[in-house]
């Protein structure tokens, strides 16, 4: 069963809801995570329309994301690659 719950970003309130638990605490984390870059934002950006901030806060957000994938990916490839050497040398050296 869904929990309601209400998150503030930008000192405006939602009211969503959370399947578990876990998902309430991310949710909660990436709200303070946004709240904190929109901050340093509108410090570093003054007199900036809100919409603007928030286009920088979800454009950084997801090159972030994007680097993360890919960092992933090449260790996934890392992986395999490792998975392969072992079985051949497995293959190789184990009778």
């Amino acid at each position: 069963m869904d929990q309601k719950i209400s998150i503030k970003i930008a000192e405006r309130t939602f009211n969503l809801s959370a399947s578990s638990p876990e998902q309430e605490e991310v949710i909660r984390l990436a709200a303070e995570a946004i709240n904190r870059r929109l901050d340093s934002y509108t410090r570093k950006n003054p007199g900036k329309a809100l919409i603007e901030l928030m286009s920088m806060v979800a454009l950084n957000e997801c090159v972030r994301r994007i680097y993360l994938q890919r960092d992933i990916d090449a260790r996934d490839e890392e992986v395999k690659a490792l998975g392969s050497e072992l079985d051949n040398y497995l293959k190789d050296n184990v009778k």
